[in-house]
Order: structure tokens, then sequence, then C-alpha cells
């Protein structure tokens, strides 16, 4: 039986991961930089700036996961090293690799037949040149590896951009050339496999973003009925050919083509959020229901929901929960641009009045959001 589980970050996915393994009987402990971070609130926090500290976390835990994907490949191939012991990583160690790398990624989804926009491998100007020609621009050129809420990529729109982009990230090398995709909007699934190989998966959430931070979810995604099937395949493809034990979540484009895969996150994911209180069981208990060998819990909606970011400043936390059907989650975090400090979900009695509790609450936010005050969520198909 599972008792502790360790986890690589301490941020508020590690935060909402502890909140919900607590009335399971499973603690965590939290590999991060300092003791002040949102997951210190619920388990032991080890530094991992002080020496000897990677091997204080991997003896404080019985099997391990993460909240990012960009924890190094060497800590999670040091849980194997571990004084002889096999120390066990869900999600597995090759699905981290490959989602920290972008052309490994795209390689995957082709090698698995799902579908993504026309992209090149780029080592110097040369190929950045060649493929504005072959593949037309506009072109999104990002960084190969890192980058995170639209930092570290390109938009060139232009051949006159060509030179500058590469100056901007030529460092980096290797990048990727995407073709520029025409999409009506994003969306994302998220998944859970468990060690058994069952998988279930929640409904399809529409993201929306501002300056290339998610803003807020719609969910189920609006005349998604179809796209569902088809989002499910796919990602059920990834689950199965990684052996993978845990929440994987699945970007997806909207185009007149069908579905395009833009990236996969391995871990829960914020477009996620609004499962805490939107299904029967939210992606965290999933995860850590899936980490500790448990039977997987139901993904069922229980209502149609929107999750909305806070980003920047922290609202008036009496006017957020004035407004009948608002669940306020803060971080614990202090306020700076472009943070996220919380979210919020949004889901009335009546689901009738959603769009009226959005345009409600976009009056109150500090921060410009793509949430509007006029906005309306078409609900339907799916009520």
């Amino acid at each position: 039986m599972v008792k502790t589980v360790g986890i690589f970050g301490g941020g508020q996915l590690g935060r909402m991961l502890a909140q919900a393994a607590l009335p399971l009987g499973v603690q965590c402990t939290f590999y991060e930089a300092g003791s002040e971070c949102p997951s210190a609130a619920l388990g032991r926090v080890i530094d991992n700036t002080q020496a000897n500290a990677l091997q204080t976390f991997m003896d404080s835990a019985d099997v391990f996961s993460l909240e990012f994907e960009n924890t190094p490949l060497a800590d999670a191939d040091a849980l194997t090293e571990h004084q002889g012991q096999h120390k066990t990583l869900y999600p597995p160690r090759q699905a981290l690799a490959i989602a920290q790398h972008r052309l490994s990624e795209k390689a995957l989804f082709d090698q698995l037949g799902i579908p993504v926009a026309p992209y090149s491998a780029i080592h110097s100007l040369a190929d950045l040149q060649q493929a504005a020609e072959t593949q037309g621009l506009p072109l999104v050129v990002k960084t190969a590896t890192g980058g995170y809420d639209g930092k570290g990529q390109v938009v060139i729109r232009e051949a006159a951009q060509i030179e500058q982009a590469w100056a901007e990230l030529g460092k980096a090398a290797p990048l990727i050339a995407e073709s520029f995709v025409r999409f009506s909007r994003e969306v994302s699934i998220i998944a859970v496999r468990g060690q058994d190989g069952e998988v279930r998966t929640w409904p399809l959430a529409e993201n929306h973003h501002n300056q290339g931070i998610l803003s807020h979810s719609i969910v189920p995604a609006p005349h998604s009925q179809d796209l569902q099937p088809i989002a499910t395949d796919y990602i059920t493809r990834l689950l199965n050919h990684l052996n993978y034990v845990g929440v994987l979540t699945l970007e997806l484009f909207v185009t007149e083509q069908g579905l395009f895969a833009n990236e996969m996150a391995p871990r829960v994911h914020n477009s996620g959020h609004w499962s805490i209180e939107g299904a029967v069981c939210s992606q965290f208990e999933n995860h850590m229901r899936a980490v500790a060998g448990l039977p997987l819990g139901s993904t069922a909606l229980v209502k149609p929901t929107v999750m909305v970011n806070i980003i920047g400043q922290h609202p008036n936390s009496t006017d957020i929960l004035a407004l009948e059907g608002a669940h306020l989650h803060l971080y614990g975090k202090t306020e700076r641009a472009g943070r996220k400090l919380g979210h919020i979900t949004l889901m009335p009695v009546d689901s009738r009045q959603l769009s009226q509790l959005c345009q409600q609450l976009a009056t109150l936010l500090p921060e410009p959001l793509a949430l509007t005050a006029d906005m309306v969520i078409p609900l339907a198909d799916e009520v």
C-alpha cells in the first residue's frame, strides 16, 4: 500500500495533488527550491538547493510523480539508482523525455498517426529560410526544448522577419518550424491511465488565451460531440504506447481538416482545474489514484463549467464568493505580472445562467483576460 508520494515540484499543481491525496490516506512530499511554495502547507518540502537533497527526497516516499514536464531527466534517472533500490516514477521517463523535446514529440505523433501541422527541424539560418520557402508563411518557430506560456517562440509573418527570428532563438537550436494552422479554436483532452491499463477521459475543454497564457476553459467544449471520440482515440494511442500511468493532457487545434495535435503534457493540466468541482472525480484525485495503484474514479461531468485563471493581481475574494455558483482557489502566491495566482470555477445551479455568471465575473477581475462582459457560451447541444 502506497503511503507517501514524492512530487518533483511544489507549485500549485503539487498543492492540488496533495489536497486530493489526503482523503485517500496518502501523504505527499515535495522537491522544490526553498520552503516557501504553494505546496508547503500540504506536506514536507525538501529544499532542492541543499546538499544531499535528492537523496533525502528519494528516501521520503514510496513512489514518485511530478507537476511539471521540465523536471530534469537526471533527477528522474537517479530514482532507479537509489541505494540499489528501484524507485518508480509515474508518468514513465520516456513520456517525460518526449514531452521535453518538441521534435521528438512531433515524431511520436507521426508514428502513432495523430495529425499535426507540417513542421521542420531547424539547425541553421539556412534551414529556417528553406522552411519558409517550402512550408510557406506564416511560420511558428519554437525552441525544441524549454519554453512555457508562450515563451521561447516567434511567429514569422514575412520574409524580412526570418533573420530576426533566428537571432532571437538560434542560440537555442535545434528549433522547430511549424506551419501556421488556421484553426477555429483550441481544445484539450485530459485522460488518466491506471496501472492495470484502464483508460478514462474527461470531456473536451475549449481553451482561450491572453498573451500566451490560458485565460479560461469552457467544459464541455461547445459543439464537441463529434470531436470527443476522435480526441479520445488519439490520447488513448499515446497512453498505451507509452505504457503510461497517471494523467496525460493533449492540446489540439480544431481545423477544417479535423483535429491537429499541438502538444502533450505528461501531468495534470491547467485546463483540467474545472474538474475539482465539475467532475465526479477530478484530474488530481485520479492521478493520485493511478500513482498509488488504486481503482480509477468516474470522469463524468457534473454540469457545464467554466474555469477562469486569476493572473497577475488578486481580485476581491468577497466579491468573487458573492457570485452564486463560484468556487475560489487561491495558490498562496505573491502578485506578479503574468503569474497564475489562482483560479475560479463557475458552475451555477442552472447551467443556462453560465454566460451571465461569466459576464459578472469579467467585471470583477483586475487584469484583462479573454473573458469578456458580453461573452455567450453555447450549451444547447450539451445540456
